[in-house]
């Protein structure tokens, strides 16, 4: 097969993958699957050779490897989410933004929350965690929800799409063997700045329009004149304090992320280099972060059992109970559908990697004289776009871009971030996180396109030119 033959039957691959998403409304999972086995078993007609039981050799292979790398950390991360929800950790966090800026700002508040939890949580748990949040500081300082919406939603994606462990941004990093702390460590460091460029470009546009917060929420709350902090802040019941709310996060991503960067100045073989790659490992830093917040939980027990309570409509007096067996029966919920699409994903990076044609497809880019780096960023643009989810579009572009790396010299790290920020362009309505944030933060389909596409639009395009410009000076 030509490198043209390729790249013609790659995008009918990803049209029949849109079509099946979108309009036929078929699972992610089983039309991820669908488009695999076609693409398998079009290039054994064609002059791969692949059989029916090679193609399924290779998709249930893909799915495997995938899962097993990928499992265990989706599930810790999972029963972690529940824990940063059931202590409250969220909004002690979210107060402390608020004593940061004393006051000022207010939209940073629940948008820096946001953009912290989201490291280890799943979208839309943060977004609900979150929206309450932005709610009841829109009311209390007449904020517009747009103005919320637009910062909340944007930090949030921003960890989502450049900051393992994250699945999507994970699975990518394990496809094309990225150092994971490094990607953790870059990918905060640019998603960051990203962040505070997109909120210096947008925050007097996200002004000119006012959005009412919901109801619902904020029905008995009042609106203040006050710029006193001590009025602002969000009340709840036995919140932990801010360095213990902080660790609920910080003790997995500080491990990794450490861990990768000690590495690259303590000698192999050493005791210090042993016991970093042992604390460095992704279950063992979720595992020490999923133990620590059930030790908080303990230490706020009324309150933890009482939120559980809300969430689960079933009452439960066991503090025990609660943290090791709701915990992970909610957490285990929540994480199927993306264990599922995570490794059907790489089920189909898995096929398109076997195509030789594919090293044909490099040299013609390479040729062509388009910047390599230009290719992941635009095909994770193009995949999430289409399809609508970052994990789909990011391991999608992973599977296609791996076997070019070295032709197109490019690094894993730089690959991997570029992908990230690709991932970032063009949110709008197949993607179903678009439609919580726009329930979540009262906005219709216009300002869901304003407030949600626009930003993360900006953002993208932001962290890509940092990407570009930490390649150029030999960052990474």
């Amino acid at each position: 097969m030509s490198a043209i033959g390729f790249l013609v039957l790659l995008v009918l691959a990803i049209v029949l993958l849109m079509v099946l998403i979108m309009k036929v409304k078929l699972h992610p999972t089983f039309a991820l699957f669908t488009a695999a086995l076609v693409m398998g078993l079009v290039m054994g007609i064609w002059d791969e050779g692949f059989s029916l039981p090679e193609v399924l050799g290779m998709i249930t292979g893909g799915f495997g490897s995938t899962l097993g790398s990928m499992g265990i950390p989706i599930m810790l991360g999972a029963i972690l989410a529940m824990g940063v929800q059931d202590t409250g950790a969220a909004k002690t966090i979210a107060n402390f933004f608020i004593k940061l800026f004393r006051g000022k700002n207010l939209e940073l508040a629940p948008a820096l929350t946001a953009y912290i939890v989201s490291i280890p949580v799943f979208g839309d748990i943060t977004t609900i965690l979150t929206s309450n949040i932005a709610n009841v500081l829109s009311k209390r300082k007449h904020i517009s929800m747009g103005k919320m919406a637009a910062f909340t939603q944007t930090g949030l994606n921003l960890t989502h799409a450049m900051v393992p462990p994250t699945p999507g941004i994970l699975a990518v990093s394990i496809l094309l063997g990225a150092d994971l702390g490094l990607v953790i460590g870059f990918g905060v460091l640019i998603s960051i700045l990203g962040f505070l460029g997109t909120w210096l470009i947008l925050r007097k546009w996200t002004d000119k329009e006012f959005v009412e917060p919901l109801e619902s929420i904020t029905a008995e709350i009042e609106e203040t004149k006050s710029d006193k902090v001590a009025d602002i802040l969000i009340e709840g019941e036995d919140m932990p304090g801010t360095l213990p709310a902080f660790l609920t996060i910080l003790i997995p991503v500080v491990l990794i992320a450490g861990s990768s960067f000690l590495k690259m100045g303590v000698e192999e073989g050493t005791t210090l280099y042993t016991l970093a790659t042992i604390f460095g490992d992704k279950v063992v830093a979720l595992s020490l972060g999923v133990i620590y917040t059930m030790c908080l939980a303990v230490a706020h027990a009324k309150s933890v059992i009482k939120s559980n309570a809300d969430v689960t409509g079933k009452e439960n007096n066991s503090i025990r109970e609660v943290v090791l067996n709701s915990w992970i029966a909610r957490g285990l919920e929540v994480a199927l559908s993306a264990l599922l699409i995570t490794g059907m994903g790489g089920a189909f990076a898995t096929v398109i990697k076997a195509a030789p044609a594919i090293e044909g497809l490099a040299s013609l880019i390479e040729k062509s004289g388009v910047p390599g780096l230009l290719i992941p960023f635009l095909i994770g643009a193009i995949m999430f776009t289409a399809v609508g989810s970052m994990t789909t579009g990011g391991m999608t572009a992973a599977g296609v871009v791996g076997p070019m790396m070295a032709t197109l010299g490019l690094t894993p790290v730089a690959t991997v971030l570029a992908i990230g920020a690709g991932t970032m362009i063009f949110n709008h309505v197949n993607n179903s996180g678009f439609w919580v944030i726009s329930r979540f933060f009262n906005l219709d389909l216009k300002q869901g396109l304003k407030y949600i596409t626009l930003p993360d639009l900006v953002a993208g395009i932001l962290c890509f030119v940092l990407v570009c410009i930490a390649t150029t000076v030999g960052l990474f």
